[in-house]
């Protein structure tokens, strides 16, 4: 017996393979046609090869619970999201209109702040934020760039158009997944893969150190990648990305301030380092200017930094582009800035901290997403349709105490994707994180990381709550 899509429901969801009346949508026909060719007992035993080459990878996370960290193996499905040319044309000019407005934003509130003095934007949204950092105050990071690599969430809702659910602008992880899943398609299908156009993702290493170079003035910079450790969540990518740019993976132990430089002990001595890709969150950076209890910082650093000597990528102070109340003026932010409507839309957000939005979110609280300004990872959240009364009730204590801390936004059901489930395919929510890199120029990377909610019905797809990903291919 084949495997088959014939009994596979898309159960009144935008689904991205089928249309309603179960037509195969464009792009997906060659994938459909030729693994139907495929017995049921081959197609499982590719995906199980698949799992089995992912463990030899080491492709892990870890997941914090009370008592201990756990790493893990990120799920991959074999079954592809497939984009057609057309709608990724239309992602790709709404992602750089989207980072260019949030760059000139930043440049913005971190000097003149026009903005504020416009009245687009209340200084209070900006000054109350906990990722605006007043000791970025007046500082040009080099060529002007703060955002060199932004990782944004998109999502599809019921009329399959892309909408951007969240900017993540201070470290984005989850691209070296991205990469490891082509790598790992390659092998599992690689006659599917051969036969049809794919935009390719497997120079993202190059291009990443392309614009680190850039950011620099030294002709030949020495570029690191700044780790907080083996113990972090997103370790493996940061060894995995400084051994595919072919540079040095550090942490704190191996910088310090010397001579007004950041050096880095080698075996021959002191090394001037001239651009750091950190992978560390801004206040942990240097001690000695925010947090003095980071123990994986490097005392001094930000002087340097501020004096031009070191360029950093993030710029710090970028963490205020990320504030889940900033991201509901992102749309006037880009009118501002560049005179045009964005490209791709907002979800339609609420703000706690204004009376008339905080009234219907708490009279309403049953049918929405409400989410904490500053958290990350499907962590701080309530998912109304799915809550208890218990657990509303202490949302709305929650949003009464500290309204600036939540925004909310209607449930919208993501746009699903067939999953292999046991033996069978079934529809499963998704998301999709882009990478964007801003050195000469803003490139988006053709395909990115879709995260899926394997648990059935689940619209939570973050991998410490059971998601897992697949491979996202661009077509021509």
């Amino acid at each position: 017996m084949n495997f088959s899509f014939k009994e596979y429901q898309t159960e009144g969801f935008y689904d991205e393979m089928f249309s309603p009346e179960g037509q195969v949508r464009e792009g997906y026909g060659p994938f459909k046609e030729r693994v139907e060719q495929l017995s049921q007992e081959e197609f499982l035993r590719r995906h199980q090869s698949a799992e089995r080459a992912l463990m030899a990878m080491g492709i892990t996370f870890n997941v914090y619970s009370e008592n201990e960290g756990t790493e893990r193996i990120m799920p991959v499905d074999i079954i592809p999201r497939i984009v057609n040319g057309s709608d990724w044309n239309n992602v790709e000019k709404g992602l750089v209109q989207r980072i260019t407005a949030l760059n000139l934003f930043l440049s913005d509130i971190y000097s003149d702040q026009k903005i504020i003095k416009d009245g687009i934007i209340p200084k209070e949204v900006i000054y109350s934020s906990k990722n605006f950092l007043e000791p970025c105050m007046g500082i040009k990071p080099p060529k002007n760039i703060w955002i060199h690599i932004t990782g944004t969430d998109l999502i599809r809702g019921d009329n399959g158009e892309f909408m951007v659910l969240e900017d993540n602008l201070r470290c984005p992880s989850g691209v070296s997944y991205m990469l490891e899943n082509r790598e790992l398609f390659k092998q599992t299908f690689p006659e599917v893969v051969a036969k049809t156009q794919i935009r390719t993702i497997s120079d993202y290493p190059h291009k990443l150190l392309e614009m680190l170079r850039f950011i620099s003035d030294r002709p030949e910079p020495t570029v690191v990648v700044l780790t907080p450790g083996i113990y972090n969540s997103a370790y493996f990518e940061h060894s995995y990305l400084a051994q595919q740019m072919g540079v040095e993976l550090v942490d704190a132990r191996d910088l310090v301030v010397h001579e007004g430089y950041v050096k880095m002990r080698t075996t021959k001595g002191f090394k001037i380092v001239d651009v750091i890709y950190r992978r560390i969150d801004d206040t942990f950076l240097d001690p000695q200017t925010f947090n003095p209890d980071s123990m994986i910082g490097i005392p001094g650093i930000f002087e340097v930094y501020k004096k031009g000597r070191v360029a950093l990528a993030n710029a710090p102070g970028t963490g205020v582009a990320d504030d889940k109340v900033i991201y509901a003026y992102v749309p006037k932010i880009i009118k501002y800035y560049l005179g045009e409507d964005a490209i791709l839309p907002n979800v339609e957000t609420y703000i706690c901290g204004e009376e008339a939005d905080r009234k219907y979110v708490l009279e309403n609280i049953e049918k929405l997403v409400v989410k904490e300004a500053n958290e990350a990872g499907g962590y701080g959240m309530l998912i109304g349709p799915k809550s208890t009364k218990e657990e509303q009730e202490k949302f709305k204590q929650y949003i009464l105490a500290n309204p600036r801390n939540y925004i909310a936004q209607p449930t919208i059901s993501l746009s699903r994707v067939p999953c292999l489930i046991e033996d069978h395919p079934e529809g499963r929510h998704v998301d999709l994180r882009p990478y964007i890199l801003y050195g000469n120029e803003v490139k988006v990377i053709p395909g990115g990381l879709t995260r899926v909610a394997l648990r059935k019905g689940s619209l939570v797809v973050n991998s410490s709550q059971g998601g897992g990903s697949k491979d996202t291919w661009v077509l021509y």
